[in-house]
């Protein structure tokens, strides 16, 4: 072989070398682990009994929800469409919100005891899993994302606490088939969709301990907190998605609002308004949460300085601070969100990081509730929870 030929044959390698590590998934998964762990849960239960807050409260304000109420009728059909912000909305706000409620009813069995609890959550999760068949219309792919971040929660701490759920298995089939098939691939749409999906995609193949799709999940979730929240180390420019298309400087901006000045924690919607930046903040701490329960803690890594970073800025001026001339022709949408609890868990309480501004909205926001999409109850799962 010519010299010329052996550099050829080194280049795979090199470039394999320089290329972020694959995920890995876990040899075994670890059960309840979508977004909450048992030792999470055990925390919060204790927490609940002795009437310490912020917990009691945030227990008092789910159980007094619609979603925790034991006459819950199930809404479920066999093809729910969703168009542009939910028009038409056929089953979409019905989807979310029972699998919401599911998540919901079974929180309040781990902390109480109380099996009517868990047999909700179980009468819901079999309604659906019965007869749906498909999401339609151009919202499909985030309703799919957001409906089924929520069910895997529901359905892990349920397999794995209660003592009998018969039609776990036509649920599995239903996250497969309707769910995982759908949000698997991504899509190269506005950051809060593709990591709404990767969320629910992260989350089922815990719950059906699939590997293959647990380990290309966190492949896509890593390229897109990449891709959404600007660090200054980025160079001139925010990254991209492989694949997005973005090709030139232009379109880059174009991408992120019209916004040409870059800054850390700025993020790929921030210009659009703090509400889907919510969304897609609150899905990327989601995913790092659930990958820290199952063995792969990225807190420390690129993603948690992301987190951090994008936590910081939108929390100071979702707080007030006045906003700049170069920030958004000087003008934000804000309404973040109760969105803040888990990442400023991870970062504050686990590793110590001072976060003023994202700690004063955080217990500015207490008890934090529900979005009413895929959020939920996140100071009584995460708040100041070492586990």
């Amino acid at each position: 072989m010519s010299r010329f030929r052996k550099v050829l044959a080194l280049i795979p390698l090199l470039l394999g070398l320089l290329a972020t590590p694959a995920p890995a998934a876990p040899a075994a998964f670890t059960h309840p682990g979508v977004l909450v762990s048992r030792p999470q849960l055990d925390f919060v239960k204790a927490k609940v009994k002795a009437g310490a807050q912020p917990w009691k409260a945030a227990y008092d304000q789910a159980s007094a929800s619609p979603y925790a109420s034991l006459s819950r009728t199930p809404k479920p059909r066999a093809v729910v469409e969703c168009g542009p912000y939910s028009n038409p909305n056929y089953g979409c706000t019905d989807e979310r919100e029972d699998a919401i409620a599911a998540y919901t009813d079974a929180l309040i069995w781990y902390i109480t005891g109380d099996a009517r609890y868990a047999q909700k959550a179980i009468a819901l999760m079999d309604a659906w899993s019965a007869v749906l068949t498909s999401h339609t219309n151009s919202n499909a792919p985030l309703q799919t994302g957001w409906a089924g971040s929520s069910w895997p929660r529901a359905a892990e701490i349920i397999k794995y606490t209660y003592s009998s759920w018969p039609n776990a298995g036509r649920f599995a089939t239903m996250l497969r088939n309707v769910y995982l098939n759908r949000v698997i691939n991504g899509a190269n749409s506005n950051g809060d969709w593709e990591l709404s999906m990767m969320e629910a995609a992260v989350g089922i193949s815990v719950f059906l301990e699939d590997k293959t799709s647990y380990d290309k999940a966190v492949t896509r979730y890593r390229n897109r907190v990449a891709a959404y929240v600007y660090l200054t180390s980025d160079g001139a420019l925010p990254k991209t998605v492989p694949g997005s298309g973005l090709d030139t400087r232009a379109e880059i901006v174009g991408y992120w609002q019209g916004q040409s000045t870059f800054v850390d924690g700025l993020t790929q919607e921030t210009c659009r308004d703090f509400t889907h930046t919510g969304y897609g903040i609150a899905a990327i701490a989601d995913v790092a949460e659930t990958l820290r329960i199952q063995g792969e803690d990225v807190y420390g890594t690129d993603v948690g300085a992301r987190l951090r970073q994008a936590l910081g800025f939108q929390s100071k001026y979702q707080l007030g601070a006045t906003v700049p001339s170069w920030l958004c022709s000087g003008h934000l949408n804000l309404g973040l969100g109760p969105v803040t609890e888990v990442g400023f868990n991870a970062l504050n309480t686990r590793m110590g990081i001072a976060m003023t501004n994202t700690q004063t909205l955080t217990e500015r926001q207490r008890p934090a509730g529900s979005n009413n999409l895929f959020v939920a109850w996140q100071t009584l799962t995460h708040a100041s929870n070492p586990a």
